[in-house]
């Protein structure tokens, strides 16, 4: 876990293209804290990057962590789960976040290990002007819609799943997300294990070939293009579609109930995959069993080098992740994300622990 900062004033994520990014990091990681007084020149800052997913968390974080202490701050920037990855991997940064589990390559050759941080679930967002009622989708009629094989929000498959509702003759406006964004990866692995026919055309992946739709960059845009364009479809972190009062669809589970995101949810799809051992730190939450999981469920990870030859910074970031897993847990909560359940909590905690 090498890397740590004496350093400098915030330097906001939108400020650095991607070009700029590792620049932007080496950046954060060697300039003098501003505003520090004299005898805290040494000051280390923490530096992180990757999936906006999380972002709203990481940045409560940054706000709540640097009041402890003004020696030793963390920073984050929100470029994309593959893009966090790479840095860490190159040796940019202490962490990284996403929703994308590691490969083993990655784990072998660039010494990394994930470990959870919170629950997350991506939720079917939708734009229905003068529909109140609750939307149910299946996974298969998901993925045929970002096929762009059902067309119409009066579809037969989609007015199967939904007879109470009248269903507006409103061509369906598909919104994604580009390349390299850990939401792709969870909810392409959901459509995947759902549809053998997205499987073979997109499959499982940070970057698919979508084959309709238009981009929105963060997932802030594609909650705000969603909000803003009737007809539309979209699929975003539970919380961004609840803080911005976004319709989002039930969702059709393993056991055959249609179950909308909630903290309950999300909990039971985690008690599913990691009960009663709990050990599991890098295991999918997809499609779990259980009549009360959200299938759409996925840890955010942070991912860590598993050695460092700083001792300051390692240092730094064992404080940090001993914070994370204890009082910043909290802060999770109020941003709307699932706090991981007590057992995990406590086991990824002596994981973390056992790292430095």
């Amino acid at each position: 876990m090498k890397a740590t900062a004496r350093l400098s004033k915030p330097i906001l994520a939108r400020g650095c293209s991607r070009l700029a990014l590792s620049t932007c990091l080496l950046s954060l990681l060697t300039i003098g804290l501003h505003g520090a007084p004299a005898n805290a020149q040494s000051a280390v800052v923490v530096v992180g990057s990757g999936s906006t997913v999380p972002a709203p968390l990481y940045s409560r974080w940054a706000q709540e962590y640097d009041k402890r202490n003004p020696n030793t701050q963390m920073r984050y920037l929100p470029v994309g789960t593959s893009e966090g990855i790479k840095q860490i991997s190159h040796g940019v940064g202490d962490f990284a976040a996403g929703e994308a589990q590691l490969t083993n390559k990655e784990r072998k050759e660039s010494s990394l290990i994930e470990l959870p941080v919170v629950l997350i679930a991506i939720v079917p967002i939708y734009n229905l002007p003068d529909i109140h009622q609750e939307l149910r989708l299946s996974g298969e009629v998901l993925a045929e819609i970002f096929l762009g094989d059902v067309k119409a929000w009066n579809a037969p498959q989609i007015a199967k799943l939904n007879p109470e509702i009248t269903l507006p003759n409103l061509t369906i406006q598909v919104v994604n997300r580009p390349a390299g964004k850990g939401s792709n990866y969870v909810f392409t692995d959901f459509l995947s294990r759902v549809s053998s026919k997205f499987r073979s055309q997109v499959g499982v992946t940070t970057s698919p070939k979508w084959p309709v739709g238009v981009p929105a960059e963060r997932s802030s845009d594609m909650a705000d293009k969603v909000k803003s364009s009737p007809g539309s479809i979209g699929y975003v972190e539970y919380q961004y579609a609840v803080k911005n009062s976004i319709p989002q669809a039930a969702v059709q589970n393993r056991a055959g109930k249609f179950v909308k995101a909630s903290t309950e949810s999300m909990t039971a799809a985690c008690q599913a995959a990691e009960a009663p051992g709990w050990k599991n730190f890098s295991a999918s939450l997809i499609d779990t069993p259980g009549a009360d999981s959200f299938p759409i469920t996925s840890f955010s990870w942070i991912y860590l080098r598993t050695s460092s030859s700083d001792s300051i910074r390692a240092g730094a970031l064992s404080r940090l992740l001993d914070w994370i897993y204890t009082d910043g847990q909290q802060f999770a909560v109020q941003e709307g994300y699932s706090e991981l359940p007590p057992p995990l909590l406590a086991a990824v905690r002596k994981k973390a622990q056992d790292l430095q």
